[in-house]
C-alpha cells in the first residue's frame, strides 16, 4: 500500500462511500439530537428493562450523549473512524459488517445488569475500528499492510484491557466530566472484528 497514493485526489470507492455513509448515519442523528437532552434519555437510551419491547433502542443508543463533552469526545473519536475507512479502503462488505455489529453491541449490554442506561457513540466506533483492523490484516497483500492491522489489533486489545470491563459497569474519564461503559468498547470490537472475519471467510468461500 501507497500512502501517497491514498492521499492522492481521486474518485472515492464503493467501500469508501459506504463507510462514510454508515459513519454518517451514527453521527449526524447523534449531533441533532443534541448532548443533555432529557426527551432523547428518556426515549433514545439503552435500557435493559426496555430492551425487548422497545427494540429501536438497540440502534438508538448510539445517538444519545449526556452533555457535550460526552458529544464532543465521541465525535474525536468519529473522526478517528472516518480517516481509517478513507486510508485503509475497506470494502463495502465491511461497512455491512460494521452495520450489524451496532445493535449486537447494545444488546451484548444485557450481560451487565448493573448498566442500567447507556449512550454514546463510543461502542459502535470501537466495532468499528476493530472491522479496520480485521480487513487490514487480512488482506495479506504485504507484509506491512498485515503488520499494521496486527499493530492496530493489538492497540485496541491494550485499550480494552485497561479499561477492566469486567471490573464495574462505568468508569469515569480523568480531567472529563464523562464516565465510560467498558463493556459498550469490548462488546463494539469484538462483534465488528467477528463480522468482518465471517463476511471475509464466507466471501472466500464463495469464490471459485
Amino acid at each position: 500500500m501507497s500512502w501517497k497514493l491514498l492521499l492522492r485526489p481521486r474518485r472515492w470507492s464503493a467501500g469508501q462511500v459506504a463507510w462514510l455513509v454508515m459513519l454518517s448515519v451514527l453521527v449526524v442523528p447523534a449531533v441533532l439530537s443534541g448532548p443533555g437532552d432529557a426527551l432523547a434519555r428518556e426515549v433514545l437510551a439503552w435500557r435493559p428493562d426496555r430492551a425487548w419491547d422497545e427494540p429501536w433502542r438497540w440502534w438508538s443508543a448510539a445517538w444519545m450523549h449526556l452533555n457535550t463533552a460526552h458529544l464532543l469526545a465521541n465525535l474525536s473519536g468519529a473522526v478517528l473512524v472516518a480517516a481509517l475507512g478513507w486510508l485503509l479502503q475497506p470494502d463495502r462488505r465491511m461497512a455491512w459488517a460494521w452495520a450489524l455489529a451496532w445493535p449486537l453491541t447494545h444488546l451484548s449490554l444485557l450481560l451487565q445488569p448493573g448498566l442500567t442506561r447507556y449512550g454514546g457513540l463510543s461502542g459502535v466506533l470501537h466495532a468499528g475500528v476493530a472491522v479496520c483492523a480485521v480487513w487490514l490484516w487480512s488482506r495479506g497483500e504485504r507484509r506491512g499492510e498485515r503488520h499494521l492491522g496486527q499493530a492496530l489489533a493489538a492497540g485496541l486489545l491494550l485499550k480494552l484491557l485497561l479499561e477492566r470491563a469486567w471490573e464495574a459497569p462505568l468508569n469515569r474519564v480523568a480531567g472529563l466530566d464523562i464516565v465510560v461503559a467498558p463493556l459498550a468498547h469490548a462488546a463494539g470490537a469484538f462483534w465488528g472484528a467477528l463480522l468482518a472475519l465471517l463476511v471475509i471467510r464466507l466471501t472466500q468461500a464463495a469464490r471459485p
